[in-house]
């Protein structure tokens, strides 16, 4: 432990900062630093787009920035940005995804000392051994792509190496949502065309925010591994949202990985329903966007769609969160199903989630690390979960010269 930490001068202040939240083993401190932490899905540049600000600068609150993701151990990160529905009644979409690619790309050159764009695994490795964090540039919501080919083609020239297969939660004119009406029943040609193309580029395909049609006819089509990057179970939680047994049996059978969202709307029955009764309709409203008879600049829709951010969860009773552990035991049902090979961390950090009982943000990810210790994982199987699974499938997907 000493060695790793001497190779790595920046780990003693994460190892200190850890001391100050959660209570955790000595032994999940030492294996959660040596290992890789990946996380498929964090929101890293929103609020710094709506609101100001650099990643690199410790905020009061919301759930992730760079100096509180090193006191969590992440060394790699698919750095998520999300193009809200707001944009989609005036066909801004492509036009806010490339504003949101700058902010990223602008974001890290600004942080060059501690996070490094990443293109392939390799390039992970190098970054991750050299004590910064690896980012892997990731599109949640691709409703603007309308299946062209050509825009995905120059997204990727820009870097991204992921893209989310749907629309968010809103019909694409290729894919079908998990939560809009079908229209497809899974993919279209276009969309069978996107799926290909990804493979020809070697992009990873993210399934999540798919609906069962679409994800099964994707797994069907794809040369390569799909990913969910944050999702859940439909066992423990039945929404559509979530991913019904049969489905993650077929997804794994092709080697993709399932990345659990850490919240508990997800995975727990309670809390949802609570919340469902509770939170009220929200502030932001894209059907009376798209009703309005002034037609909305871009710069309009900044305003509405910043309000959101950052998403750090609902302020609920604690005595209906879940805990750490409970969260651990829905990763060990999937692990039940489909082995310790497919499953993944994919947090949806500053993307909504309200979090399991203690975790404050990304510093206290090394709750989950002691949590799966305590109910008797060896290290390498967590080492599997952390970040290995998704490096395994990212380099699988990215490697192949392209």
């Amino acid at each position: 432990m000493e060695g790793a930490v001497l190779s790595k001068p920046w780990l003693a202040f994460s190892l200190a900062s850890l001391c100050l939240g959660a209570a955790v083993s000595d032994r999940a401190r030492s294996l959660h630093q040596k290992a890789l932490v990946f996380d498929a899905h964090i929101h890293a540049i929103e609020r710094e787009f709506y609101h100001g600000g650099d990643i690199g600068e410790r905020k009061p609150d919301g759930q992730f920035d760079l100096p509180r993701a090193r006191e969590g151990g992440v060394g790699a990160m698919f750095f998520s940005f999300y193009v809200t529905e707001d944009y989609y009644p005036g066909r801004f979409e492509t036009k806010q995804a490339l504003r949101l690619i700058d902010a990223c790309i602008r974001q890290i050159r600004d942080n060059s000392s501690t996070i490094e764009i990443a293109h392939n695994a390799t390039e992970i490795e190098r970054i991750h051994e050299a004590g910064r964090i690896a980012a892997v540039l990731d599109i949640e919501g691709s409703f603007d792509l309308d299946g062209d080919l050509g825009v995905m083609r120059n997204f990727y020239r820009l870097g991204l190496r992921s893209m989310q297969l749907s629309a968010h939660n809103w019909q694409s004119n290729y894919a079908d949502s998990c939560c809009a009406p079908a229209q497809w029943h899974g993919l279209n040609d276009r969309g069978r065309a996107w799926i290909r193309e990804a493979n020809r580029l070697g992009m990873v395909i993210n399934v999540s925010h798919a609906s069962d049609d679409a994800i099964s006819q994707a797994i069907d089509l794809s040369t390569d591994p799909v990913i969910a990057t944050h999702h859940g179970l439909r066992e423990f939680n039945d929404i559509p949202r979530n991913m019904p047994d049969w489905l993650l049996k077929k997804l794994a059978s092709k080697g993709g990985v399932i990345g659990f969202q850490i919240g508990n709307e997800f995975h727990n029955r309670k809390l949802f329903e609570w919340r469902t009764q509770n939170a009220g309709k929200p502030f932001w409203d894209t059907n009376s966007i798209a009703n309005r008879k002034t037609p909305l600049t871009i710069f309009d829709i900044d305003q509405i769609a910043g309000r959101q951010f950052p998403m750090a969860g609902y302020n609920v009773p604690e005595e209906l969160k879940f805990s750490v552990a409970d969260w651990v035991a829905v990763v060990d049902r999937a692990i039940q199903l489909v082995g310790e090979d497919h499953v993944a961390l994919g947090t949806d950090f500053d993307g909504g989630p309200t979090l399991p009982k203690d975790m404050r943000d990304v510093r206290d990810l090394p709750m989950i690390t002691d949590a799966m210790l305590q109910r008797g994982y060896s290290e390498e199987r967590i080492r599997k979960f952390l970040g290995g699974n998704i490096l395994r499938v990212f380099r699988q997907i990215t490697g192949k010269g392209r």
